[in-house]
């Protein structure tokens, strides 16, 4: 990934992100691979959807079963991953092992201010399950950020795992969604989207790809052409991202996100929920407030 210097952001620094939303085709099938595999619990159950987060902690994940839902098109845009942020590095071990001794196929990364592996669900939706090295660790050149894409060190990982642990352990209270990463047919028009109108400052770049974050994080949203370039949005009925959650400190800051939306030509939804808006290729973020 390219240095580049934090930009101011036209959102508020305390913005975090809240629950993100997938299409899945099997409820059960679905509930079975988070909780045994990625070690998140079922929070709450209706008819076709469930609700999922580490014990005792808020809300990450939201499944909403489509039946005769189709996989999502490789090359299509819509979700690249739902990131997956723990609290400590030891609770990216007991995961990374659990993943080993489950013989899942993953990815694993450092990216200089994190440590991430990389897998997908049953439905082929991408996930990353990481930890942020402590921001005082952030490697900068000439005050800029740098990130990369290196070999995870795993066996210094797993030497974080106490004797005994128990590997099928759930994630821990402090779980969230760190980011969410996008598959964007243009990289321009998702610049126009996602900085000059939602709000996002640009903070690293890569080629093919964009870096976004509020409030000096390295990423709260990244999106990339890099098999997806050129092509319009997945196909009605694919599993995939419905949506995800950006938590806003109060109403007057939702009012300023719809202002900015509306100057800039881009539609917006004031509901119940929150404030929706939606990218060129159907991802959808959903700005909420105390």
């Amino acid at each position: 990934m390219a240095d580049a210097a934090f930009a101011p952001s036209a959102l508020p620094d305390a913005l975090r992100l809240g629950l993100a939303e997938l299409a899945v085709s099997d409820i059960e099938r679905s509930i079975a691979f988070y909780e045994a595999v990625v070690g998140l619990r079922t929070l709450d159950r209706a008819s076709g959807v469930a609700t999922l987060g580490g014990t005792g902690g808020s809300a990450v994940l939201r499944l909403v079963e489509t039946p005769g839902a189709r996989p999502k098109p490789k090359e299509a845009p819509g979700l690249f991953h739902v990131a997956i942020l723990l609290p400590e590095r030891r609770d990216l071990a007991v995961v990374l092992a659990r993943l080993v001794r489950n013989r899942v196929r993953i990815g694993a990364s450092d990216h200089l201010v994190s440590e991430a592996l990389y897998l997908d669900d049953p439905d082929g939706n991408g996930l990353e399950i990481y930890r942020d090295r402590p921001k005082a660790e952030w490697p900068y050149r000439d005050g800029a950020l740098r990130m990369a894409t290196e070999p995870m060190a795993a066996q210094e990982v797993l030497a974080e795992l106490s004797p005994g642990a128990d590997l099928d352990a759930a994630m821990p209270a402090g779980t969230v969604v760190g980011h969410v990463h996008l598959q964007v047919g243009d990289l321009a028009a998702a610049r126009s989207f996602w900085i000059d109108a939602v709000g996002f400052a640009l903070t690293t770049t890569y080629p093919g790809a964009l870096f976004m974050s509020a409030g000096g994080y390295h990423h709260h949203v990244a999106a990339n052409v890099w098999s997806s370039r050129g092509r319009g949005p997945a196909p009605e009925g694919s599993v995939g991202l419905r949506s995800f959650e950006a938590i806003l400190p109060d109403a007057n800051a939702l009012d300023a996100v719809a202002a900015r939306l509306g100057a800039r030509g881009v539609p917006s939804l004031r509901a119940e929920r929150g404030l929706t808006a939606t990218d060129p290729w159907g991802s959808t973020i959903v700005f909420v407030a105390p």
